[in-house]
């Protein structure tokens, strides 16, 4: 598999809590095994700079899962949350040099585990992957890195294979805040 990473790229996310009722129904469908005996089901819209998506969030045997699908209800891809003790020490290692070297300083925010929707499995296999919480060779790692590039610190989502190598480093805004914050 040939990989090129893309530098560069802003992130403008909006994420707003919906109904059950306006999830895409296809989007259900797919899910509604998984989210029995789940706990804080949430479902939230997803506005991006190049697209619209759906997530539905909730705790199941003590993890916790984003599932994303697009506008029409096709799954995307699956994220579950974990620590940095729960990815292999050699894909660790390239992750934290990658850091080191590419930023003065950084932090840490959030690590996901994502099993994307490939050409070469079926949704349904993904779903069954990621509940299993396989480690496969085709999953990625996704952070969210407050880093120190220059003079001031920003936030990064950085996204590694599973060999810790870069596949995608994007700049990501503050979200934007519709209410007070006290």
């Amino acid at each position: 598999m040939v990989c090129f990473p893309s530098y560069g790229q802003n992130k403008y996310e909006r994420e707003f809590r919906i109904l059950k009722k306006q999830f895409p129904e296809k989007a259900l469908h797919y899910i509604s095994e998984e989210i029995q005996g789940a706990k804080r089901v949430r479902f939230y819209k997803e506005i991006d700079s190049t697209k619209i998506s759906f997530e539905a969030k909730f705790k199941k045997d003590k993890l916790n899962y984003s599932i994303e699908f697009d506008e029409n209800g096709k799954l995307e891809d699956i994220e579950i949350i974990v620590k940095q003790i729960d990815i292999p020490e050699a894909s660790w290692a390239n992750i934290q040099n990658y850091l080191s070297t590419t930023f003065k300083k950084s932090k840490i925010r959030k690590i996901q585990q994502q099993y994307p929707v490939t050409d070469s499995e079926s949704p349904e296999t993904t779903i069954k992957n990621a509940f299993q919480n396989l480690l496969l060779p085709s999953l990625n790692y996704e952070l969210i890195v407050s880093a120190k590039k220059e003079r001031e610190y920003e936030q990064f989502e950085i996204l590694f294979d599973a060999e810790g190598n870069l596949r995608k480093l994007r700049k990501s805004l503050p979200p934007n805040y519709d209410h007070v914050l006290y």
